[in-house]
Formats: C-alpha cells, sequence, structure tokens
C-alpha cells in the first residue's frame, strides 16, 4: 500500500486527536518499517489495520467508523492534491463512474507500483452501483471515499452495501 495513505491517516490522527495518540498507536501496532512512512513508499497494508485497531482500543471508536472518516478525510486530500482528476467534473455519479477508466489510470502514470483496487460502475436514474474488488478488505475506506464525494459535491446521498465476497462488497448509492 502506497505510504501517502500511511502519512494522511496519521495526519488525520494528530488532527483529530493529538501527536501523542500517533506515537501511542504507532508504539502499539509496533510495525516493521518502524512507524516512518514515505509518501512514495510502498508498505504492507497490515500496519495501517493493527494501527486502526490500536486507535480505535483507545479511543473506543469502532475500526469501521474510524476507517470510513479516514476515508472522508482522504477525499479531501485527493481533491486538494490532484485537482485535475476534478476539471469539469460537477457531480459524485460522474467523479465515481470514472475512478477505474481515468483516475486509477492516471495515479498509476504517477505512482507505477501502486496496487489499486478495482471498482465496477453501473448508473440508473437517481442510483448508481458500485463494486469494489480487493483483497485488502478496506470496503470501509472505500465508503468513506464515496461519503467524502458526496459531501463534496454537496448531494446528499444513501449508501447500502452488501458483500459479495470475501473479495468484493457492492455499494449502491442512491441520491435522496
Amino acid at each position: 500500500m502506497k505510504g501517502m495513505v500511511f502519512t494522511e491517516f496519521l495526519d488525520m490522527v494528530e488532527e483529530t486527536f493529538s501527536i501523542d495518540m500517533v506515537d501511542d498507536i504507532i508504539d502499539a501496532a509496533n510495525p516493521k518499517s518502524g512507524g516512518a512512512y514515505t509518501s512514495v513508499g510502498v508498505y504492507d497494508h497490515q500496519e495501517l489495520v493493527d494501527m486502526v485497531m490500536a486507535l480505535s482500543e483507545r479511543t473506543e471508536i469502532a475500526p469501521e467508523a474510524l476507517v470510513k472518516a479516514f476515508g472522508q478525510h482522504l477525499f479531501k486530500v485527493f481533491f486538494k492534491k490532484y485537482p485535475s482528476f476534478f476539471k469539469g467534473v460537477s457531480d459524485s455519479f460522474t467523479f465515481l463512474s470514472s475512478v477505474e477508466d481515468f483516475i486509477h489510470p492516471e495515479v498509476l502514470k504517477l505512482y507505477p507500483d501502486a496496487q489499486l483496487p478495482r471498482f465496477d460502475c453501473e448508473r440508473e436514474g437517481d442510483t448508481l452501483t458500485m463494486t469494489y474488488h480487493s483483497s485488502r478488505h478496506f470496503s470501509d475506506l472505500a465508503e468513506g471515499l464515496i461519503l467524502g464525494c458526496a459531501l463534496h459535491y454537496g448531494e446528499n446521498v444513501q449508501v447500502k452495501r452488501e458483500s459479495l465476497d470475501e473479495n468484493s462488497t457492492r455499494f449502491q448509492i442512491t441520491r435522496c
């Protein structure tokens, strides 16, 4: 997993809780990398899972809620760092539908070693169905990114989620 995800997670923890909490969760997780991440490095995704679990234990916030909140945070970061991805896009469904065919190829140009999830999309009226495929099991992160996207575009959406198998989750996103 790209180091940028790790550095942004730790930034979110610092902003939301404190720098001491960052130190505490790194100490508790005892990651193989030592907790020193660079945005362009590649790290085992389990290190992030371990830090989320350590944060959950300390805050008594469910891991799923923390990861969804991180997804919303990460969407804001993507908007600031990669404004070209958003040019000419006026709504969340258009943006989300472009992830697989436009965003991910652009990400791979910037980070050729990135291991990205795959998204299959179907749009029907006020409903967008996105099927997430990844062996990393970060459906909560994907849902947080979806919610962050809707917030960015000022849209109210309802997200229904269905686990299809060990590596796939279907998100049905409906505009309210």
